[in-house]
């Protein structure tokens, strides 16, 4: 791994399609809004054959760098499963998560730089751990956890939070909508109850990256 960032954010989820991607490229795109030198990290990525845009796609369109610089050409994998799973499905090369922290590469001076994983906390992320290895092996500044606003909401925080200790975690509520009385619930309960720290937005979820 090269010179590291001077704030290192790792994205995680409480499952699959919880929106790690949307809510990260929306924070990169605002963090650079604002001046900061951002980037972002997808050390594998799978995806269906027929999508026409991959998270690296996305992530790069955030911070204004190259998808092959955002996930290495050797880590992208159409198969609609687990990275693991996909390369081995495709007939690749198994790969490690050493192996995955040996191909990070951050440009000079960066501020932010954002590493996203695949799939939910303990998602396969290579032959030899989940996201938490990963995690852990990244020793990010803060972890964000993205989670549904809506029912099943505090089981899957409370399931997936502790594992990324002893990193500081943010839970991020996606999608949330005020008017909502569940979400609201899910919020007050994470917030006042657990003592969590829970984002709502892109704006807030920016800032407390930087914070």
């Amino acid at each position: 791994m090269t010179a590291r960032p001077a704030r290192v954010v790792f994205v995680a989820g409480t499952g699959t399609a919880i929106g790690k991607t949307w809510v990260a490229s929306t924070a990169l795109a605002r963090l650079r809004a604002g001046g900061r030198c951002v980037s972002a990290r997808k050390p594998a990525q799978s995806f269906d054959a027929g999508d026409e845009r991959t998270d690296a796609d996305e992530l790069a369109a955030a911070t204004g760098e190259s998808p092959h610089d955002v996930c290495p050409p050797q880590r992208w994998y159409a198969r609609a499963l687990a990275p693991p799973m996909a390369a081995a499905a495709l007939g690749a090369p198994a790969f490690t998560v050493s192996d995955l922290v040996a191909e990070l590469r951050w440009p000079d001076g960066v501020d932010v730089g954002m590493v996203e994983g695949a799939g939910g906390a303990r998602s396969p992320i290579a032959g030899d751990g989940d996201n938490v290895t990963l995690a852990c092996a990244v020793a990010p500044d803060l972890v964000l956890l993205v989670a549904d606003a809506g029912l099943g909401t505090i089981n899957a925080v409370r399931m997936s939070i502790d594992a990324f200790t002893p990193a500081p975690v943010a839970v991020v509520l996606n999608r949330y909508d005020d008017n909502d009385p569940v979400h609201r619930a899910n919020r007050d309960w994470l917030a006042d109850r657990d003592c969590y720290d829970v984002i709502v937005g892109a704006e807030a979820t920016a800032v407390r990256i930087v914070r």
